[in-house]
């Protein structure tokens, strides 16, 4: 009967009646103590029931035992009859991710044949690959699965061998003896994503229309025509988004009001938001375009909440230059549009509000802290000058922090050291800042808006008070908690705001010789000589510098280049090569070169004289980070461009910084881009 090898707990119930009988016969001796004859009685009835007892332990036993290993057999058969049937699509897989077994409905939704499988469960999912496998018994892992056009939520379980082969004996008939199994369920939840997808389709998205240029449009046309002009708008925008099933409600004379639902605006994403350029073809004789800018606001909560990222959209676009769309999605920004140049505004008014709230900030701090971008260049310094000097003219404690001088900039900058006009720590490096600076300083970012670009990034977090002069285009990365934040990409340069500004502040600011060349050097730099971005006010703020004694012989002598910053442009150029015919890219060397960051836009700006070029890329590598100085005229936006490769800048001249790749490596990303946008019609 050993062989059986029966359960100690079946052993024990067998032999249970067997034990049961000392208890009767120790009643049975209490019996006699009371009466013989009833105790010879109990004696003679206990000896028959422990015979009977006996013959039924050992002569019924295997007949039990048969029994019981029958049913236990036909459990198994209709256990794995039930498995076979099961609803639910089911599978063994093992280690290796090789099909065991599977039921009906697992070979039914694969296609997967059954019997003797050696197909791999991963060559059936793409998505379910061999280092995702769960590595501890009892923690299923859960994957979501897409296919054959449908959505399944798969639970994967590892569970020993001898687990399955005690349970389910028929499941490891194929199995491998040492190796561990995988069970892989599918539950069907294609129902539920339809249901969630309608639900979102079916949600409500919040925007903003405005019109960027309204009054300089109506000026541009005959009184006559100015409501005809404005009737086209309206009814272009209007039929637009009516098609689209949108609601547009105007609310100003050059606002509206955008409701619509999340499946239109995957519409308008696929157009690619095709009313910018619509509207610009609204023509009656105006001489300038009409442009609009569209900020939207989805999947922020509420519909107020959406609303209100609708605003903040908005001021992100306009503050781009308008004639584009933003889309606020969550803590996301999308870019639709902005190809043409920002318009130049004639009036200085902003300029003068910006200077006045500029002055009650630095009035209310005893110390400021001026900081530009890494590796700070001609405009981010003058910039900082300029601020400077309102800073000391208002009889305030002001400071530029400066790290890394490159040997373009070092001479104006020694310039200001040697000089005994100026106090000895008006300039300190990032640690000296980080120490200086607390709640209570005021700190004034020029020149760039985005955090991680700033000389010293801790400031911002450091300080209560923000301000941020600038005159890129702002990008998704910001700086988000300034008090004041003046953003004109129209200015040719940060240097041409400040000196805007300095003309606008109550007390007479008096900027030295010095200070006007850092100011007007700036403005060169950044226009090329006036050769690129220049407007009536760039022109009026270089005035301006000339009459507080700025000298161009004086600015030229400082930003003459050495032999080797020459002779690396030369090698940059003639290694430069054409990509699709219309774009030129090249690199620059970093190995002679102190400030190859500098060389590489110049070589950029050259490589714009070739006939047939559209736009130029120059590469260079400083401090192992890969930066791309991006050039055009007027044919190609190459801010976009470079806002697809996390960088930013204006229509003509941009730049991004890469970490974490070679040069061959950057080249390649950068020639995808390029075609990417080829191909979505961005170029």
């Amino acid at each position: 009967m050993s062989e059986l090898n029966t359960s100690s707990q079946f052993r024990r119930y067998l032999s249970m009646p067997l034990w049961l009988i000392l208890i009767l016969a120790g009643a049975n001796i209490g019996v006699y103590f009371i009466s013989r004859r009833a105790g010879g009685v109990m004696t003679a009835a206990l000896a028959v029931y422990f015979g009977i007892e006996l013959i039924v332990y050992f002569a019924r036993r295997n007949a039990i035992l048969s029994e019981m290993i029958s049913f236990a057999a036909q459990y198994g058969v209709i256990q794995k009859e039930m498995m076979e049937d099961f609803s639910l699509p089911y599978a063994i897989t093992d280690d290796r991710g090789r099909i065991l077994w599977m039921n009906r409905s697992f070979s039914d939704v694969t296609g997967v044949e059954r019997g003797i499988a050696t197909r791999s469960l991963t060559g059936v999912f793409s998505d379910v690959t061999k280092d995702i496998f769960p590595q501890e018994n009892d923690r299923p892992l859960e994957i979501e699965l897409a296919y054959n056009h449908r959505f399944y939520r798969a639970e994967m379980t590892k569970i020993s061998t001898d687990e399955i082969v005690r349970n389910s004996v028929f499941f490891a008939e194929n199995a491998p003896e040492g190796t561990c199994l995988y069970t892989f369920f599918m539950h069907d939840e294609t129902a539920l994503h339809e249901y969630i997808q309608k639900c979102e389709d079916e949600s409500m998205v919040a925007g903003l229309i405005y019109i960027d240029n309204y009054e300089e449009a109506l000026d541009s046309v005959e009184e006559v025509r100015r409501s005809l002009l404005t009737a086209l708008i309206e009814r272009k925008v209007t039929k637009y988004f009516h098609d689209l099933d949108g609601i547009v409600k105007k609310y100003e004379k050059d606002k509206f009001i955008l409701v619509m639902r999340h499946r239109s605006l995957d519409e308008l994403k696929e157009q690619r938001f095709s009313i910018l350029e619509s509207v610009k073809s609204v023509n009656i004789g105006n001489d300038m375009e009409v442009t609009i800018s569209i900020g939207i606001g989805v999947n922020n909560g509420s519909f107020n909440d959406n609303f209100d990222a609708a605003r903040i959209a908005m001021d992100l676009a306009l503050g781009r230059g308008g004639d584009q769309a933003v889309i606020k999605d969550g803590d996301r920004n999308s870019f639709f549009g902005g190809k043409s140049e920002a318009v130049e505004k004639n009036t200085r008014v902003k300029a003068r509000v910006k200077a006045h709230a500029l002055r009650e900030f630095i009035m209310s701090k005893e110390e400021v802290v001026v900081m530009g971008h890494q590796l700070i260049d001609a405009d981010a310094f003058g910039a900082a000058i300029g601020i400077y000097r309102v800073v000391r003219t208002l009889n305030k404690k002001g400071h530029i922090v400066i790290d890394k001088v490159t040997s373009s900039m070092r001479p104006m900058i020694d310039l200001f050291r040697e000089s005994p006009d100026f106090e000895p720590g008006m300039f300190l490096s990032t640690h000296e800042a980080e120490d200086l600076t607390t709640r209570d300083t005021l700190v004034i970012v020029v020149d760039t808006s985005k955090p991680s670009y700033t000389e010293c990034p801790a400031l911002l977090k450091k300080a209560n008070t923000i301000v941020v002069l600038d005159h890129h285009r702002p990008g998704s990365e910001v700086i988000k908690n300034a008090v004041l934040s003046y953003v004109e990409p129209y200015a040719s340069s940060s240097c041409e705001m400040v000196a805007e500004i300095l003309q606008y502040f109550s007390e007479n600011v008096r900027i030295r010789n010095i200070e006007a060349d850092a100011l007007y050097a700036g403005i060169m730099v950044d226009t090329d000589n006036f050769m690129q971005k220049t407007g009536v006010r760039t022109f009026e703020a270089a005035a301006y510098l000339r009459r507080n004694g700025a000298d161009v012989t004086r600015v030229r002598k400082l930003f003459r280049e050495d032999m080797n910053d020459y002779r690396a442009r030369g090698e940059t150029i003639s290694g430069a090569y054409r990509y699709r015919d219309n774009f030129a890219i090249a690199v620059c060397p970093a190995e002679y070169v102190e400030s190859p960051t500098i060389v590489a836009s110049q070589s950029a700006n050259e490589l714009l004289n070739i006939i047939g070029v559209r736009a130029s890329f120059v590469l260079t590598e400083y401090d192992n980070r890969i930066y791309i100085s991006a050039r055009a005229i007027d044919e190609v936006n190459v801010q976009i461009i470079m806002e697809r490769m996390g960088g930013g800048g204006h229509l003509n001249m941009a730049g991004c910084q890469l970490d974490g790749m070679t040069m061959d490596e950057a080249v390649e990303q950068l020639k995808h881009t390029i075609d990417q946008m080829i191909d979505e019609g961005e170029l």
